[in-house]
């Protein structure tokens, strides 16, 4: 079945127009009951307590509008199921999330439980057969499944640490892979980025710097399971398979290379790379002298460019592919080595 543009800027519309409005409601409810990000730890950039429970306006409004869609468009009981299969362990981990912000929760459960639900997601995918570029090893296929949904959860969740900084990058993502999963005749894919690009940015106009509410990590789990799921379902079947997989590392690179710059340095100083510190991209921006609005902006326009990248892998001859995996790799690759070689912001 194929939507049409008005159909998908309904879509956009609604879930931006419902997930701010929420957001607005669940930060009063955060204010009543005290769920408050107190700027108590080290590694803390806000100066005043922020309300958490914004991931619960994004859960909320990315659900009811699927299901509300999927009523209105009569959808078959398998585009229900395989909508399901994304958006139940991203769910699963939601719940997770928000009970760790108002209960604080230890890492190693968290990190237990989101190995548990990548496992049932790849599962899923694998057993529905919907895996884009699937390695053709059905093991191997499961393993990088597992790794990447519980590396791209945490370096979501690990780059929710300024404001905006992960519902912009999200956004971006999301709206690079609604086109070329439109391009590519991938319609359910194509329709959960939109809703998912409207969410964020609904939730973005209470996120911005600066942030009068926190997605928390009921948000940022839910939404790195399912750019994950998404990103993995998407087929850019290029020519050259080095460049599939290259599709969805470029769609997510900066949340990737900020997760691997701080894991990197926790490492290097003998600490456990799920502690948190002032040692992600944004802190060694500002470490620089570079206000925290600037520093969000350079992020997003980071995250743009590589978001680029995987358009216009999907999009040129085959000769071209590597000419474009070349930039993006060196250019990753001298961004890592220029970010490590910063100081901690303290």
């Amino acid at each position: 079945m194929e939507l049409t543009g008005s159909e998908y800027f309904v879509l956009f519309g609604s879930s931006f127009i419902l997930v701010s409005f929420l957001t607005a409601l669940m930060r009063r409810v955060a204010i009543k009951y005290g769920v408050v990000d107190a700027p108590n730890e080290s590694h803390k950039t806000q100066k005043e307590p922020i309300p958490y429970l914004g991931g619960v306006a994004i859960v909320l409004g990315v659900l009811l509008i699927t299901i509300a869609s999927s009523i209105v468009s009569h959808y078959s009981a398998s585009t229900i199921w395989l909508a399901a299969s994304v958006l139940v362990p991203a769910l699963l981990l939601a719940i997770v999330g928000l009970i760790d912000d108002i209960r604080k929760l230890s890492p190693w459960p968290r990190f237990l439980v989101q190995t548990g639900v990548a496992c049932i997601s790849a599962l899923l995918l694998v057993a529905t057969n919907t895996l884009g570029s699937p390695t053709g090893s059905l093991f191997i296929d499961v393993l990088v499944t597992i790794l990447w949904i519980v590396g791209l959860t945490n370096a979501i969740n690990f780059f929710d640490n300024v404001d905006g900084g992960a519902s912009g990058a999200i956004a971006i993502s999301s709206a690079f892979l609604a086109i070329l999963a439109i391009q590519g005749g991938q319609i359910l894919i194509a329709a959960l980025s939109i809703v998912l690009c409207g969410a964020t940015l609904g939730f973005l106009v209470w996120n911005k710097p600066p942030a009068r509410i926190y997605m928390g990590d009921a948000g940022a789990l839910f939404l790195g399971v399912l750019i994950a799921s998404l990103s993995l379902r998407f087929d850019p079947n290029p020519i050259n398979r080095f460049a599939s997989f290259a599709v969805p590392i470029f769609l997510l690179a900066i949340p990737i290379l900020d997760t691997s710059v701080a894991v990197t340095k926790r490492i290097a100083r003998g600490v456990s790379p799920f502690q948190g510190g002032r040692d992600h991209l944004s802190h060694r921006l500002m470490g620089r002298g570079m206000e925290k609005r600037k520093a969000v902006f350079l992020l997003w326009g980071l995250a743009t460019f590589y978001s680029a990248l995987a358009l216009a892998i999907s999009s040129v001859s085959y000769q071209l592919e590597g000419v474009i995996m070349a930039i993006g790799a060196i250019s990753w690759i001298s961004l890592f080595i220029f970010f490590l070689a910063q100081n901690d912001e303290n």
